[in-house]
């Protein structure tokens, strides 16, 4: 891995050299060594290069080399020899490859150096200095970036094939048993014999995921990285990260989320994705495969690949720039050092894990990693974002407690990608017993926020998140236009919270809406609390804004809008209102309440889901206020959430100086309540309002 530095550190345009057929020294000839034994004798047999000597503790076996060429237990005793050559491979343990770099650059020779070619970003700087010392080259085993699919998916992004580019993905699920662990010293560590090795999921077993990524998103050089964001776990018993989540911002404004483990129910080939408004490419790298998907439907294309050893070779010859130059292999640099100085990775809880085969053959599993891989990759979000079970808890913005007992967070939406609208909403919500009754950025809608206020439409604004719905394409479609929601003050005492908050026309946009948000909670029975929420919205400006939904843009029964509270997935869900029962009869109604009732996972005091635990069952209990006319809108097939439409199907028009206003509450319920008590507690919370 490698991170970028200041200095060019690699010949990007070297000097012609003089070459009668190269010749070549092989530093480890065990592990990858032995697929660079095979390559050297293919470009041998064409009399493309010579090998000369090989490096090793542990030499070949008799007869594997020819009689001409030299072996040595090292490179030390190599260089001692006198043996003239002029360029070294190195396919060594991780630590060992900065300082034989530097060896071999310092006796004159260019450098073939696997990855990943340092193990911190001082060794970086360093090696390119020594590099650009001896006016050598130095060229990164990233063999994935010598495929010609990568100029394919530049041209095509340029072109807008696939619209604008919403975000970048990297995505590797492999299996690694625990042999993989023992097969070195170093496998598996961080650090050995307080020598950085920074082994890891992310820096080594799919450090071709990462690279490649980056190298599509543009980002080549230490100054193309804004920001790193590892998220590091474990399943096994070793030092480095074997199950990894890695957020990078570019310089450019692009975020690439990699999404990694060796701990996958089966072995798949990994990719990296191009996101965008009309379409995706996915390049299945190790297959130099490019798989195009648009509405016009799916296209698959097969590339060819340039041996980087070859393009190191041509480049001694032409000058000409390197495929997989150290200088461009900055940007992964910061994502090593950001690994390598990040907190030890977190231990994953047995209770997420099976282990698959026996003895030095199994392997871990965890629990559901497919489907958390994709919903990381759709969200953009670490694990820790997504409140995974095993992942750390994020310290909250702040919580609501009743009796002493916590039954919500507040998120601030500040960790929400731009493409989900983002804005403050509380989850998870949670029963007086614990049980989890809100979602957030679920797989199927990972804009859906557990409880607040979105709309997706404000003047043409998308205030709610995902694709926008428009009379004029008659469907949802991919807009950059998407709002965010931040507060800009509050106050708050027990049982209360007062917010003003700014609806702004994206992350550097100007506001559109002035909002004033009350949260009001309290017991009302030994089983049940209530949660109020009063919310006002007036322009900015001195003129008028629509606000609107995709029903009013068309879509019948589209109304979303307003109030809207996403529910977990859980069993034999219920829902129902004076009037009448299920989806279909509820959805669109105008009643004075409105109930959901299920089976819902087990909690645990952060709020998050207990493996295997029992499911608990919990009612909540939606009051419109008294002068209320917005129906409700209710999804349970799709998926599982409530709302109050706001704008149904017709906007509603915010005037200067004349606030819209809206108020619901919500009883939060242990058990099945019948409609009986439903009735009984609405009464009484209106006889003590």
């Amino acid at each position: 891995m490698t991170q970028q530095s200041t200095a060019t550190s690699s010949r990007a345009e070297a000097a012609p050299v003089p070459s009668p057929v190269p010749r070549i020294v092989l530093v480890g000839v065990h592990g990858f060594g032995e697929q660079h034994l095979a390559n050297l004798a293919r470009l041998e047999k064409v009399g493309a290069l010579k090998l000369v000597a090989v490096a090793d503790p542990n030499p070949p076996e008799p007869g594997q080399l020819a009689g001409s060429v030299a072996v040595f237990n090292d490179l030390g005793g190599l260089l001692g020899a006198g043996l003239a050559a002029d360029v070294a491979i190195l396919a060594t343990p991780i630590q060992t490859h900065a300082q034989l770099a530097k060896a071999a650059l310092t006796a004159g020779m260019d450098v073939y150096v696997e990855k990943p070619p340092v193990a911190s970003l001082a060794q970086f700087h360093d090696l390119a200095a020594a590099a650009d010392a001896a006016g050598r080259l130095v060229q990164v085993g990233f063999q994935s970036l010598g495929s010609h699919a990568l100029p394919a998916i530049r041209g095509a992004v340029e072109r807008g094939d696939i619209g604008d580019v919403l975000g970048l993905s990297a995505r590797g699920e492999w299996m690694r048993n625990k042999a993989y662990f023992k097969r070195s010293r170093w496998a598996g560590m961080r650090s050995l014999d307080g020598v950085d090795v920074v082994d890891g999921v992310a820096t080594n077993a799919l450090a071709h995921a990462v690279a490649t990524a980056l190298h599509v998103a543009g980002a080549h050089t230490l100054a193309d990285v804004a920001s790193v964001e590892p998220d590091l776990y474990r399943a096994h018993s070793t030092q480095s990260d074997d199950t990894s989540v890695i957020k990078v911002r570019t310089t450019a404004g692009r975020t690439l989320l990699c999404a990694l483990t060796l701990c996958a129910p089966r072995q798949e080939n990994p990719s990296v994705t191009v996101h965008g408004t009309k379409g995706e490419i996915t390049f299945f790298y190790t297959e130099d495969e490019v798989v195009t998907t648009t509405a016009a439907g799916e296209r698959r294309e097969t590339f060819g690949r340039t041996d980087l050893l070859e393009d190191l070779l041509r480049a001694r010859g032409t000058g000409a720039p390197l495929l997989s130059a150290l200088s461009h292999a900055g940007a992964f640099t910061a994502v090593l050092e950001a690994i390598r100085t990040a907190p030890a990775p977190h231990e994953i809880p047995s209770a997420f894990l099976t282990w698959e085969g026996q003895g030095d053959d199994a392997h871990a599993v965890v629990r559901d990693i497919p489907e958390l891989l994709e919903r990381a990759v759709k969200a953009q979000a670490t694990f820790a974002e997504l409140g995974v079970p095993w992942a750390h808890a994020l310290p909250p913005v702040r919580t609501l407690a009743v009796d002493g007992r916590v039954v919500a967070t507040y998120q601030d939406g500040s960790r929400i990608r731009v493409a989900s609208s983002p804005r403050p909403y509380l989850h998870p919500v949670r029963t007086l017993g614990g049980t989890v009754v809100t979602d957030h950025q679920p797989l199927d809608h990972v804009w859906h926020l557990g409880v607040g206020v979105a709309l997706q439409d404000v003047d043409g604004v998308n205030f709610w998140g995902g694709r926008t719905y428009t009379r004029e394409a008659g469907e949802y479609i991919w807009r950059p236009d998407h709002g965010i929601i931040v507060e800009t003050g509050s106050s708050a005492d027990d049982g209360r919270l007062r917010e003003t908050l700014s609806w702004n026309d994206g992350p550097d946009g100007a506001p559109v809406l002035a909002e004033e948000r009350i949260w009001t909670w309290k017991a009302v029975s030994p089983d049940a609390w209530k949660l109020t929420l009063d919310f006002s919205l007036i322009p900015v400006g001195n003129q008028p804004v629509s606000l609107g939904s995709p029903g009013s843009n068309g879509r019948l029964g589209g109304g979303y809008g307003g109030f809207f509270w996403r529910l977990p997935e859980g069993e034999g869900a219920t829902v129902w209102t004076p009037a009448g029962t299920g989806e279909a009869e509820t959805h669109g109604s105008i009643t004075r309440w409105l109930a959901w009732s299920g089976r819902f996972s087990a909690g645990t005091s952060d709020g998050r889901t207990e493996p295997g635990g029992a499911a608990s069952t919990a009612t909540l209990v939606f009051i419109s206020a008294e002068d209320c006319t917005d129906p409700w809108f209710v999804r349970v097939d799709g998926y599982p959430g409530v709302g109050q439409s706001l704008a149904w199907d017709a906007p509603v028009t915010s005037e200067p100086g004349v606030p819209v206003r809206r108020s619901v509450s919500v009883i939060v319920a242990d058990g099945i309540l019948s409609t009986a008590d439903i009735e009984a507690l609405t009464n009484q919370q209106g006889n003590d309002s």
